[in-house]
């Protein structure tokens, strides 16, 4: 027989009839505030449960099930959930994490389809691979995550903090990052070939400054009032892109193509490498 207790009170709010959590039935149940640091729930049902304000730190929730569980406020600090399901395609159906400590948890390949992680800590968090599709993380700080070849499609990061960010072959098509922070962000790829998409995404009054987004696919992206000083171009794709009053100071253009780029009030005559076709030139 297993207790779980509340991490403050000790009071017991669970008997599980098992020696070992890993792969437990906890279905529906009641956990706020439990005490399950450095727990083994691999492989563990945890749908539906009530774990707000629980204690998960260091805990092991490998290719655990946790659609539909309430995590607001929890400690997932350090915590394992590779392959973890917390979304559904019907975002109504996901996890709830929002003001959850996730700092440096690791989501490798996990899923989080539509879930809510609003004002959430996931600083230095390893989100590689992982399945973010319109996941909400307004206003959360995502400042050095580890996230190469993710998926943040359609992803909610308003606000975000993504400094230093490893977003190397994503795809952030359609997301949302409106204000959000990606100063030293590396948006380039790890192979020669390889490149991040972010068409269609809404970077509009963000903080690019200093990022890598050397061969970035960003056609029809919205950069209006974006910072992109110092930022690598180099090969990016910019087609329908709009840079409506951006700061491209000590941008690097080489190679781009600006002839379908909305450029104007853009400081382009501060930007490095870049060829402004003739009939924009009184736009510089």
């Amino acid at each position: 027989m297993l207790e779980i207790k509340d991490r403050e009170t000790g009071e017991i709010l669970e008997t599980i009839d098992a020696d070992s959590l890993v792969g437990a039935d906890l279905r529906d149940m009641t956990l706020n505030g439990a005490d399950l640091r450095g727990a083994d729930l691999t492989g563990a049902n945890l749908t539906s449960s009530d774990l707000n304000g629980a204690c998960l730190s260091n805990a092991i929730l490998v290719d655990a099930t946790l659609i539909g569980a309430h995590l607001k406020d929890a400690d997932l600090s350090g915590a394992n959930l590779s392959r973890a399901r917390l979304g559904d395609e019907h975002p109504s159906r996901s996890a709830m994490l929002t003001g959850a400590n996730l700092e440096k948890a690791k989501l490798v390949g996990a899923d989080l389809r539509g879930a809510e992680v609003r004002y959430a800590n996931l600083k230095g968090a390893n989100l590689s691979r992982a399945d973010l599709r319109g996941t909400d993380f307004l206003g959360s700080n995502l400042c050095h995550v580890t996230a190469a070849k993710a998926l943040f499609i359609k992803a909610n990061l308003r606000e975000a903090n993504l400094c230093h960010a490893d977003l190397r072959d994503c795809h952030l098509n359609d997301a949302n990052l409106v204000r959000a922070s990606l100063h030293e962000a590396d948006l380039a790829s790890k192979t020669p070939d390889g490149f991040t998409v972010i068409n269609l995404a809404n970077f509009e009054g963000a903080d690019l400054s200093g990022a890598k987004m050397r061969s970035v696919s960003a056609q029809d992206t919205n950069f209006r009032h974006a910072n992109l000083t110092d930022v690598d171009l180099t090969n990016a794709i910019l087609g329908g892109a709009i840079l409506h009053r951006a700061d491209v100071s000590n941008a690097d253009f080489s190679g781009v193509e600006l002839a379908s780029v909305t450029m104007e009030f853009a400081n382009f005559s501060k930007a490095r490498n870049a060829v402004v076709p003739s009939y924009k030139k009184n736009l510089r």
